[in-house]
């Protein structure tokens, strides 16, 4: 009896550089043509396409799982058009509980290049999404992603691994909400057009803030960000006379000297009416002179000081993990038992059928040409239904018990010889 197993090949951010990861990734539109591609491959019954900027794994229900995975790498290579022997160094292999335990991490962020990050369990959902309508993930994938998504949730909520800022834009915004409480109706003005900068002001957008300006040294490009986030562009030339009007200042660009000096802001905070300003500055070298800190209620954050705060973040959240790995060994456990059920239960069922389908015969060769009347008929055929019933039910309790152990399948090949239920 040959007992399906499950099984993940991959690479990921820490065994494969990006130039690899890239050469590999599938698009949107070509995870359609993959499924449906890896689905007709020999022995894979099941299957499940995850393509990320960080990673590229198949999951996968197969008969027989070594040339399942000689499967799946040959498509790869022939879909991308590149020689296994440029990314099988990088791939791994898990299978069983170690490929449930590696979908289970992922899902909850415990394997990603930041831990915690959320934003990977919404990429494995879109990747199920596509598997159900292309009709590649059955009986086997459907339960476990349902369970990756359950456990998920389930460290999200009970440890902390997705508190307090790894990013240098979110940290920054947490900084702001110590200083204003809450950022709510606060106006920004976004200095420069770094990565990092914007994503300070998305961050900054989900708190609700108000009025965004962005003002950057080549006008167009502001106009083309203001736009983006519904602000209004300002002319790099109105900076200290913005900065009067605005409680947070997120600056970003390359310029090699401070574009906003104690000197130039000293008489704004009198115009503020000593209302607090809050400087971000994300510019390496740094935009914003440190000696604005002198002046009342403005406070200036580097990059140095987020760093630190991320710093203390990540051991916080490293400590939460432990937690997250504790829930997914149980969850691990939980799921096998069930997977293995999957096998116990067509056997218990065969049992049944064979012993009613005896247990019939002989009733009827009994009760032939018998002048009882219907109601003894019906009396007999009970009991003999309550004894079916009984003689069955040791065996199935040792079946559901020790079948769920490892020696399942000694216990499941015994039971299918004893009964003769594969002749």
């Amino acid at each position: 009896m040959i007992m399906s197993e499950i099984v993940l090949i991959g690479l990921n951010h820490k065994t494969a550089p990006v130039e690899l990861r890239e050469c590999i990734a599938f698009s949107e539109d070509e995870t359609a043509t993959a499924l449906e591609a890896l689905k007709n491959a020999p022995d894979i019954l099941e299957v499940l396409l995850l393509s990320t900027c960080n990673r590229v794994e198949v999951l996968l229900v197969a008969d027989k799982e070594a040339t399942a995975v000689e499967s799946a790498k040959h498509f790869i290579a022939r879909f991308n058009q590149i020689p296994i022997s440029r990314f099988e160094d990088s791939l791994y292999v898990h299978r069983g509980d170690d490929a449930v335990r590696h979908i289970f991490r992922v899902a909850a962020s415990l394997d990603s290049m930041v831990l915690g990050e959320p934003q990977i369990l919404g990429q494995i959902k879109e990747a199920y999404r596509k598997a159900t309508l292309e009709k590649t993930s059955g009986v086997v994938l459907n339960r476990l992603l349902h369970r990756t998504f359950f456990v998920a949730k389930r460290i999200r909520t009970e440890t902390g691994i997705g508190d307090h800022a790894v990013s240098i834009s979110y940290a920054a915004i947490e900084l702001g909400r110590k200083i204003f409480g809450s950022l709510e109706n606060k106006h920004v003005l976004l200095v420069g057009a770094g990565e990092m900068a914007e994503l300070a002001v998305e961050h900054l957008i989900r708190n609700r803030v108000g009025d965004i300006a962005v003002a950057n040294r080549t006008f167009e490009r502001a106009v083309e960000l203001a736009e983006r986030f519904e602000g209004s562009a300002i002319k790099f030339e109105e900076l200290v006379h913005t900065v009067a009007d605005v409680d947070i200042v997120i600056s970003s660009t390359g310029s090699p000297d401070f574009i906003l000096t104690r000197q130039q802001l000293k008489g704004l905070m009198r115009k503020r009416r000593n209302r607090p300003l809050f400087f971000i500055d994300i510019a390496v070298p740094r935009d914003i002179d440190p000696e604005i800190n002198r002046l009342a209620n403005t406070y200036v954050y580097d990059i140095d000081d987020l760093k630190g705060v991320i710093e203390e973040n990540i051991e916080d959240r490293q400590r939460e993990a432990v937690k997250g790995e504790r829930i997914i060994d149980e969850a691990v456990i939980k799921f096998r038992q069930w997977f293995e059920s999957l096998e116990i239960v067509p056997t218990i069922k065969a049992i049944r059928s064979k012993l009613e389908a005896i247990a019939e015969t002989e009733l009827k060769k009994t009760l032939q040409g018998e002048s009882l009347p219907p109601s003894a008929h019906e009396t007999v055929r009970r009991m003999a239904h309550s004894m079916v019933n009984k003689i069955l039910h040791d065996p199935t309790a040792v079946l559901k018990r020790d079948g769920c152990q490892k020696g399942q399948t000694h216990y499941l090949d015994v039971a299918r010889k004893l009964f003769r239920l594969d002749e």
